[in-house]
């Protein structure tokens, strides 16, 4: 299965933020107890709905860990950031949801999916 997939499966039974960890899972220095308290605060994005969307948080943590940087990081997170909103239409959760305009921008399962796949095109590279 890809691991894309596997995250939008696991995005039915967890928040955004804690699929896109649990997706890679078996490439994170993490057990999977300590990825689910890392991302549980995440849930509905930062904020409760009002900021960044959870996948997004999610894919930026998994990025930083899986490029094995300590500084400069903020071009690559820019990259990710950028790619994500292209895919997904927006950053900020409650503008995905449409929550102000009434008009769906992304599911959250196609969000988890998009944000994976940013994090797999950019540490393949």
């Amino acid at each position: 299965m890809k691991r894309s997939e596997l995250g939008a499966q696991l995005k039915r039974s967890h928040n955004c933020c804690q699929a896109v960890l649990l997706a890679f899972e078996d490439k994170l220095p993490y057990d999977r107890d300590s990825l689910l308290m890392l991302g549980s605060t995440f849930g509905s994005g930062m904020g409760g709905m009002m900021g960044t969307c959870g996948a997004l948080v999610g894919a930026e943590m998994a990025l930083g860990i899986l490029s094995k940087q300590t500084r400069g990081m903020n071009g690559l997170s820019r990259r990710l950031f950028t790619a994500f909103e292209e895919k997904c239409g927006a950053s900020r959760c409650i503008d995905i949801k449409g929550v102000m305009t009434g008009r769906m921008l992304c599911s959250c399962e196609d969000c988890v999916r998009y944000a994976i796949e940013c994090v797999e095109e950019m540490i393949s590279n």
